[in-house]
């Protein structure tokens, strides 16, 4: 990490106005090193990505110890996403309004209980209610993770910093699948979840420590406003989830209504209120528009993917539980490899830029696999568009937070970072229930089904970089 130190409060550059933040070292006199504020910033990053993607290749062994199929099975992986969705932005409300460090420090130790209790579930039901637990730390480790590190960061070495945070997140897409593979042909599924909590424990404590607190001014949370982003998003995922489920249907479909409706009075209620849980004003930016419309969709992109890669390196090349991992590696290993230096090209040559060039990556390496993977009888054929798409990633991902992060006022940027990272995550959450839907109308075989998977993955790519065209021009 680069060899960079601040004052919490006597920064070269402040990264806040006092009047607007209160930025204060976690013990009088101590300095914070900004490696102790990458390193703990980033490890909440790590272990809310690393449970996105461990699960991937445990999802065959959990499966088939619960008898599920591909439409239940994807619950294993939506339930914590569609989780974080929902309650991101209530996490970075109570951040702003209790102290960012200390929402951090509690939102730690949930994720470790939701892991305990993943680790020791014997029935589907009781593995759902712990990832639900496991989303609900989450929903707060990653945005006040992200506030943190961003407010306590000069604004000439934001971009380096975030690029770091993302390339630590990268290393758990490729940590993640390898080591989900590894543990459960070794051990069992279980111990994915047994490896947070040393982790987690130590986190909380080194944060408590290492960690400045901050607070933004906040208002009092209104609960009815909670409940209704709640039910917007979760009611949304969990319709389109149910959708391929001949028997759920008609109430997916009045669940999907009423999704919309909690979304539209979710909106009407922000209008009028002085201390909105959401800014509208926020999205009077075009920059900021853009770039949460092209997070969706680079995520809900790549979310498909990698429901199904994994999947079908088992049941269409043969690979086990361990090959299927390592066979993310030239995918997911661009990510450590780009996403550092994706930050230190959006500070030079400006985040509109970076992001397009990562968009249309992405793009390329998603047709190219549509084209190869039915007729692909071996793994290598697969390995350099994996490689393009990764790379559209992790060069995208950074710029497009950099771009929305920078479009806002200081005093918003915990808002930012929480509606950034809701469209993240409930992108993640809507990719993987349109890619079942996608390889269920493709019923011939695995391989047929997968490429119907990365064709729609290919559509969105393009939607985002589209939508990436919104970002800033100048650096």
């Amino acid at each position: 990490m680069p060899n960079l130190n601040i004052a919490a409060e006597t920064a070269d550059e402040p990264s806040q106005p006092s009047s607007i933040q209160e930025s204060k070292p976690p013990l009088p006199g101590r300095i914070v090193s900004q490696g102790w504020l990458l390193a703990l910033t980033s490890l909440g990053f790590f272990m809310a990505m690393m449970d996105s993607m461990i699960v991937t290749t445990a999802s065959g062994a959990i499966g088939r110890q619960f008898g599920l199929d591909v439409v239940r099975l994807q619950w294993v992986l939506n339930a914590y996403n569609i989780t974080i969705a929902a309650l991101l932005l209530l996490g970075v409300a109570i951040g702003d309004r209790f102290g960012q460090r200390r929402t951090y420090i509690l939102a730690l130790g949930l994720f470790t209980l939701g892991s305990i209790a993943c680790a020791l579930s014997g029935s589907f039901a009781w593995l759902l209610a712990g990832r639900i637990v496991q989303g609900v730390g989450a929903c707060a480790m990653t945005p006040m993770s992200m506030t943190i590190l961003t407010s306590a960061t000069p604004a000439s070495k934001r971009g380096s910093a975030l690029g770091i945070w993302s390339g630590v997140g990268g290393l758990a897409l490729v940590v993640g699948p390898a080591l989900g593979g590894l543990i459960t042909a070794s051990l069992s599924w279980q111990w994915i979840f047994w490896i947070n909590v040393p982790i987690g424990l130590a986190g909380m404590i080194l944060a408590h420590y290492k960690l400045p607190e901050s607070r933004v001014p906040a208002s009092r949370i209104d609960p009815f406003d909670a409940v209704l982003v709640v039910a917007a998003s979760g009611l949304v995922v969990w319709a389109l989830s149910e959708a391929p489920n001949a028997a759920m249907r008609l109430p997916a479909g009045v669940a999907g209504l009423a999704g919309v409706l909690a979304a539209v009075a979710f909106v009407a209620r922000q209008r009028g209120k002085e201390h909105p849980l959401v800014p509208l004003r926020l999205f009077s930016s075009k920059a900021l528009s853009g770039g949460v419309a092209a997070t969706f969709l680079l995520y809900a992109a790549m979310y498909g993917v990698v429901f199904f890669l994994p999947q079908y390196l088992h049941a269409a090349l043969g690979l086990g539980t361990l090959g299927a991992g390592l066979g993310l590696l030239p995918w997911t290993g661009t990510l450590v490899v780009v996403s550092p230096f994706a930050g230190r090209l959006a500070d030079r040559y400006g985040e509109r830029a970076v992001a397009l060039a990562g968009m249309a990556l992405q793009l390329i390496g998603y047709i190219w696999l549509a084209f190869a993977s039915p007729s692909a009888g071996q793994y290598w054929p697969l390995a350099i568009p994996l490689v393009l798409s990764g790379a559209g990633i992790s060069l995208a991902g950074p710029a497009l937070q950099k771009g929305v992060l920078g479009s806002v006022e200081p005093m918003l940027m915990g808002k930012a970072s929480g509606v950034f990272n809701m469209f993240r995550q409930l992108g993640g959450a809507v990719g993987t229930a349109l890619s079942v839907i996608a390889f269920r109308l493709a019923t011939s075989t695995f391989a047929a089904g997968f490429g119907s998977v990365l064709a729609l993955s290919a559509i969105l790519s393009a939607l985002g970089l589209l939508a990436a065209l919104c970002l800033q021009r100048s650096r």
